[in-house]
């Protein structure tokens, strides 16, 4: 791979922002409101079973999980939860929508480095719409990047529609991101680099097993401060 690396992409949640913690505090939240009809580890496995399998009709992020809440809470109660319950529910996921935009440590400080080397940098994550957009406007990083996708999946396609719609070759492309299902794999796919930059809670679904995974471009890192040195180091063979 000998073109160099001109734009950059970051994923959103768990890569820019702290995410994940937020939905697994919820959880235990929700375990608690409904700790009367099951145990906790019943009522996790049950709500998780509902999010995957509610991915393809409602997507990712915050008012798909709400919607899953509600409905494991109806399963998992045979209908018989209270609409005070439901309206708890609905309370948490509010509650969850309405947590502070944490950034995750070095941040601000690569992506200041990178903007001013005059790399071209997106924003290529998914999640609900809105949600996305309020979260990226409340991090204050907007202004750093040339382009926001928000996608609905995040296969290898999505990436090859987003690229050739920027114009862009994948061989000049890195992205960086915290899960090697959605943020990774896809782009080594397509003949991009991929930095994977694991954070210490990952949603189960976006679970990978690594030990295996092998490819010249593909670079671990534990921290995203390494990524400037990291393009500058590729850039210069």
């Amino acid at each position: 791979m000998m073109n160099k690396i001109q734009v950059i992409g970051f994923d959103a949640d768990d890569t820019l922002w702290v995410n994940e913690p937020y939905f697994y505090d919820t959880t235990r939240r929700f375990c608690t409101l409904l700790s009367d009809y099951a145990p906790c580890e019943q009522v996790e496995k049950l709500l998780y079973q509902t999010e995957v399998g509610n991915i393809p009709l409602y997507g990712y992020g915050a008012k798909s999980f709400i919607l899953s809440m509600v409905e494991t809470a109806l399963r998992i109660s045979s209908d018989q939860v209270s609409a005070g319950t439901i309206h708890k529910i609905l309370e948490l996921g509010k509650d969850l929508i309405n947590k502070p935009v944490q950034l995750i440590d070095g941040v601000r400080e690569v992506l200041d480095e990178l903007h001013r080397e005059q790399f071209r940098l997106i924003v290529a994550t998914k999640g609900d719409l809105l949600d996305q957009e309020r979260k990226l406007r409340k991090s204050g990083l907007e202004g750093y990047f040339h382009h926001i996708e928000i996608m609905s999946d995040k296969q290898e396609g999505d990436y090859k529609k987003m690229l050739n719609h920027l114009d862009v070759p994948p061989e000049s492309f890195m992205m960086v991101g915290n899960s090697l299902r959605s943020d990774i794999l896809p782009v080594l796919g397509l003949g991009s680099y991929g930095v994977y930059v694991p954070f210490h809670t990952t949603w189960k679904h976006e679970e990978l097993d690594e030990s295996d995974l092998s490819h010249p471009a593909l670079i671990k890192v534990d921290n995203i401060s390494h990524i400037p040195e990291i393009i500058k180091n590729t850039n210069q063979h």
